[in-house]
């Protein structure tokens, strides 16, 4: 199989994915984050390995918009709180960082949204609200491309948590555009906030 054969079969992966996350969910996260905006207070986002680098790309265009946003881990982040917002991205739901996190985000009083696709983890259970974001299910059992295609068997062929990684950074790339309309952000002003030395 080609890399573009591959990268089509990614694709068509991402948006049945996408087209199976609950509105009502997604509609819940938007409003806390217009809240958190209004009322100053601050967001924290986490997640491990590459579930955190995705993280990082969603806090960073949350800074964008204006919201007061961190990313655990970082020297410069301050104490969370009563009232504040803690998005943990986790595929599995049972990561011990993300767990803890969440039991310690809790007993402060912050509000824990978990962005994965169990949600009957550990992590789903500790959350205050869930984004359930479906990730790879089972690996076809036929090897080959050509036949599972005639098998009528699709996978995404994104190894491990490829395709809940893939799928949340597309979802969380849509998020921002809400965000910016609702918060009527422009991106010239998106772009006066971003890093002029990299």
């Amino acid at each position: 199989m080609s890399w573009w054969e591959a990268s089509e079969e990614i694709l068509r992966g991402i948006n049945r994915a996408i087209n199976a996350i609950d509105p009502g969910q997604v509609e819940t996260l938007l409003d806390t984050l217009m809240h958190v905006k209004r009322d100053g207070r601050k967001a924290l986002v986490l997640g491990a390995g590459r579930s955190g680098l995705v993280g990082k790309a969603f806090a960073m265009r949350l800074m964008h918009v204006g919201i007061d946003v961190y990313v655990m881990g970082e020297t410069i982040t301050p104490a969370i709180g009563e009232g504040d917002i803690v998005i943990i991205i986790s595929g599995s739901g049972s990561g011990a960082m993300s767990t803890t996190a969440a039991n310690m985000a809790k007993r402060l009083g912050s509000l824990i949204f978990a962005v994965t696709s169990y949600p009957d983890s550990e992590l789903a259970q500790t959350s205050d609200h869930l984004v359930v974001v479906p990730g790879r299910e089972a690996v076809a059992e036929e090897s080959d491309y050509q036949s599972r295609q005639l098998l009528g068997e699709h996978e995404s062929l994104a190894p491990m948590g490829t395709l809940f990684e893939d799928t949340c950074a597309v979802f969380l790339d849509g998020l921002i555009a809400e965000l910016m309309a609702r918060l009527e952000v422009s991106e010239a002003s998106m772009r006066k906030k971003h890093s002029t030395i990299e």
